[in-house]
């Protein structure tokens, strides 16, 4: 074998070129599978000599271990934020205020990210640190997920003796349009805006969570530097740029301050045509003694200001009103609209939020209404022009049957939403079957949501129960997998037949019916075919079954495609069937209510959870005055506190395993 010190450092200067070839010159030069494989190559070379691993080495962009918080760090140089204008007069009047300190000053124009700013640092050409932005004098320490960005060099060009440069992080759309595809797929809150994304993204605890979200960043300012001297903006921005730093650099610099909003208006029409947000453009003098001599405020520099695009609106008519159903299932509204140019693009569609927003606003098919875009947030109907109304306007009432699959159409009581009922629902399919196959369902390993998108993309399967009917070698070509992982998973599917029957009424994704519930259902009824002959008066006689829970059962089991759903299933030969003993309730248990809070060190959660409903009592998230019991780990925080404050019986572990005993 050649030397593997050599062959390390081999490995890591290919892997940056190809990483910032890649990620900032925009022009690689091999495929991903072959800068895959140089990775594998290189992460197996390092675990075996860890040794001669590299500062710089670009495993170092897969995270590294989790945090329990993050260090505070004090800026030397203040983060400061900008002073805005939202017309042309107050960029007119910044012009003014500049000139009366400085002459015939030059400014530069750039776009105004949409994320979230950050410091970071190098020592002798190395990276040492990167920091939030906090409140501009203190942030905290997101080093090992700032390293996990490819386009943040964690090496210089040149062994600079110190610098300390400012950028911002930021998702692009389309890896913001994945995570919030997958987080509602998962049943997780959704992210607002890729800003919000961008900050909750870098502030993951877990940096290998972080490394999976695709962040970006522009670096756009020198905030210290040492042994390098750098007169202007520009020629800062060059400078950073030959060391290896994504920036925006608009080689131009405005003496008129009219070119320079020019050049903002412009920016303004470009905006659409990126794949990131911007909120506006910023304006800055380019000269750094000229900005030395104009100085700054307690909260801004005096020779920079932002410029907000407004939210733009346009006049147009309500063709119709379609329904697009959501991977929760949920029915929005969409207008249907004359096809109208708002901030730079072509809005055909526009979202009515939902049927009490149509009701309130009383927007109607026919209606000429006013569309706001503001930014890149989705169009929407804000305003109804009532006296263009001719009387041949047409109310719009929501279907009862969901126009993707017909099945039923529920709204509960207190809820805005409608949503659909069928578990093959082809707007729903992929949220549907990654629970199906989740843990805490038919628990399928190996089956993550690339693998069952390859699924549905090749139209392998529409639904989870064609899981059970897929052979190894049609699933051996798809991308993670080859046929030692596609036989792993085979059998991992016929392991899943065998689960006991809570697993599976969890998986099928009875809305309200959790796991918990799940174990009650299935532990009274025994089969599925019993509790689909169950009535809603019969369901909420169980404890922990009420009637919102109750309703939903019924509703799930009369939906043909549902119960279709469930033969296949069957004829797969999916257990059906609960064989578990009946619960041996315990006094110390039955009908009592633990929270568990801490560390535990003889158990974890899910063991001591199954030991209590094993002998008749049950688990809960929050402590309140119902209440039994809380078990209290290591480092128990405010629920133990909370315990205390409402008197409720607290217990150690010890006295956990006497009451089992």
């Amino acid at each position: 074998m050649a030397d593997p010190q050599q062959l390390i450092e081999e490995l890591t200067d290919k892997l940056n070129y190809h990483t910032r070839k890649y990620y900032i010159d925009d022009a690689p030069e091999i495929s991903d599978f072959e800068f895959d494989a140089m990775l594998a190559e290189l992460e197996s070379l390092e675990s075996r000599y860890p040794q001669y691993k590299k500062p710089n080495s670009p495993t170092m962009r897969v995270g590294g271990e989790a945090v329990s918080s993050f260090p505070k760090v004090e800026h030397a140089v203040a983060m400061q934020s900008l002073q805005k204008a939202f017309s042309k007069e107050e960029i007119i009047d910044f012009d003014r205020r500049v000139r009366e300190t400085v002459e015939n000053p030059k400014y530069v124009v750039e776009q105004k990210i949409d994320g979230l700013s950050v410091s970071v640092e190098y020592e002798n050409g190395e990276f040492v640190r990167g920091s939030t932005r906090g409140n501009g004098i203190v942030g905290e320490d997101v080093s090992e997920n700032i390293k996990t960005i490819r386009s943040i060099p964690l090496k210089l060009k040149d062994k600079i003796p110190y610098l300390e440069v400012r950028g911002e992080v930021f998702l692009s759309r389309s890896n913001f349009n994945k995570i919030n595809d997958y987080l509602e797929a998962t049943e997780q809150p959704l992210f607002a805006n890729p800003r919000n994304a961008a900050a909750g993204s870098l502030r993951q605890l877990d940096p290998k969570i972080a490394s999976k979200r695709g962040l970006d960043i522009f670096v756009f300012n020198i905030q210290q530097v040492q042994g390098v001297e750098i007169t202007n903006h520009l020629d800062g921005l060059k400078f950073l740029q030959e060391q290896g730093f994504k920036t925006i650099l608009d080689d131009k610099a405005y003496s008129s301050v009219n070119d320079a909003f020019d050049r903002i208006m412009q920016i303004g029409e470009e905006r659409d045509s990126l794949y990131f947000d911007i909120d506006g453009a910023v304006i800055k003098v380019n000269d750094f003694a000229q900005r030395r001599m104009l100085g700054v405020t307690e909260k801004f520099p005096k020779w920079a200001i932002a410029y907000k695009y407004p939210a733009e609106k346009q006049t147009t008519k309500i063709r119709d009103i379609k329904i697009q159903i959501g991977r929760t299932g949920v029915l929005t509204p969409l207008a249907i609209l004359d096809t109208v140019r708002i901030a730079g693009s072509n809005v055909s569609k526009a979202t009515l939020h939902n049927y009490d927003y149509i009701r309130e606003k009383d927007i109607r098919i026919g209606d000429t209404v006013v569309v706001e875009k503001a930014g890149d947030i989705i169009p929407a109907v804000v305003e109804v022009l009532f006296e263009d109304r001719s009387g041949n306007e047409k109310e719009f009432v929501m279907p009862k049957h969901c126009p993707e699959c017909g099945a039923t159409v529920t709204r509960e009581d207190g809820e805005a939403a409608y949503r659909c009922t069928g578990v093959n629902c082809p707007a729903q399919r992929l949220r549907n079957i990654i629970h199906f196959v989740s843990r805490t369902a038919m628990d399928i390993e190996g089956l993550g949501p690339s693998i069952i998108e390859q699924m549905l993309e090749r139209e392998m399967i529409s639904s989870a129960a064609d899981l059970y009917y897929i052979h190894a070698e049609e699933i051996a070509d798809m991308d993670k997998m080859g046929e030692k992982s596609a036989n792993n998973l085979i059998n991992a599917l016929e392991k899943s037949k065998t689960n006991p029957l809570y697993r599976l009424i969890n998986a099928l994704g009875i809305r309200h019916v959790g796991e918990k519930a799940a174990k009650v259902l299935a532990g009274r009824y025994k089969t599925l075919d019993n509790l689909r002959k169950a009535d809603a008066e019969e369901l909420t006689q169980i404890n922990d079954i009420g009637a919102v829970m109750a309703e939903s059962v019924v509703g799930f089991f009369k939906e043909p495609q549902n119960i279709a759903f469930i033969e296949r299933l069957e004829a797969a030969g999916v257990n059906c069937i609960d064989e578990s003993e009946p619960v041996k309730e315990n006094e110390n248990f039955a009908r009592k209510t633990f929270v568990l809070t801490g560390t535990l060190s003889k158990y974890t959660r899910q063991e001591a959870s199954a030991l209590i409903e094993e002998r008749g009592g049950k688990t809960s998230s929050s402590v309140s005055k119902k209440t039994s019991y809380v078990l209290a780990g290591e480092e128990a925080g405010s629920k133990l506190e909370k315990a205390q404050k409402l008197g409720i019986t607290v217990i150690s572990e010890d006295e956990f395993e006497t009451m089992l005993n």
